[in-house]
Formats: C-alpha cells, structure tokens, sequence
C-alpha cells in the first residue's frame, strides 16, 4: 500500500489552511474566498484517506499470524504424516501372482 496519496492531500490540506489563514489576516478577501471554498473538500478527503489507511493498518494486523503464545513459548507446529498415495501390489512375485497376495501400502 502506498502512503503517497495521504501524503500529498495532507500537505494540500496543510497548505490551503495556511494560505486561508493568511489571506484573511491580510484583508484578501478573494483568494480567502476560494482557499476557504476548497479548504472543505480537502479536510474530508484527508480524514477519509486517514481512515482508509487505518482500516488498512488494522487489516493486515489481524492478518499477520501469530508466531507466540501469551508466555512468550514459541507455538509448537504439528509434524506432518506421511501421506498414503495409494495402494501398490506386491511386484516381486511377478504380474501372474498379483490377483491372489493383498496389496501393500506404499510408504
């Protein structure tokens, strides 16, 4: 995820209030009109990109696998069994014989 876009329509939110500010203190009643009039805007979409990136943040936390337990043990992980593929007949009497020995597993 990218902070960019939080980053720069911050600044713009940052820089419009600043240049309200001054405007009105300096009587200039025009650019105050038209920093004031984007100023609105602006604000919104930096608390909702704000709450985006949060939302983001708590996401990938929940996530995030937990690699201890409360007492700080690390989690033991199960051994993995060995897998049946299938069954195999027994090759070593020859492919006449097959019918009467049972199959064996395949280990």
């Amino acid at each position: 995820m990218s902070h960019r876009p939080l980053v720069f329509v911050s600044g713009l939110t940052v820089g419009d209030y600043l240049l309200w500010s001054w405007s009105l203190d300096e009587n200039h009643e025009v650019l105050a009109l038209v920093s004031g009039l984007t100023l609105p805007p602006l604000a919104v979409a930096c608390l909702w990109l704000l709450v985006l990136g949060f939302a983001r943040l708590i996401a990938h936390v929940a996530r995030r696998p937990v690699g201890r337990i409360a007492h700080g043990a690390p989690l033991r992980r199960r051994a993995r069994r060995p897998s049946v593929s299938a069954v195999a007949p027994d090759t070593t009497t020859g492919a006449a014989s097959t019918d009467t020995q049972s199959p064996k597993l395949a280990a």
